[in-house]
């Protein structure tokens, strides 16, 4: 599956600060539809995530209702981003899990 989605940056402060983008809903629904066969525990999904001309891999994770994508510093920086700017990215799951 491959999404491509639109949504602001945001910085979470907690005891590990990080940033991350929230999945819209139409897009979240998308995923919880997929989400059973090919999350590897506690909601968590891998996925492929691609912001400008930059993809790395990681996890989704549930929060709200919704997903939160987490965007590693080194993504960030090397796009020029940060909390409040508004991101187009794409993520792909892979459903063959």
């Amino acid at each position: 599956m491959e999404l491509k989605l639109s949504a602001e940056i945001w910085y979470w402060r907690g005891p590990s600060p990080f940033y991350f983008v929230t999945v819209p809903a139409k897009q979240s629904g998308q995923i919880k539809a997929i989400a059973a066969r090919v999350t590897y525990g506690w909601g968590v999904i891998p996925v492929q995530v691609t912001i400008g001309k930059t993809s790395w891999s990681t996890s989704l994770f549930p929060k709200d209702g919704l997903y939160a994508v987490p965007i590693k510093n080194v993504i960030r920086e090397k796009e020029k981003l940060d909390a409040g700017v508004k991101v187009t990215l794409t993520l792909t799951i892979d459903e063959s899990i």
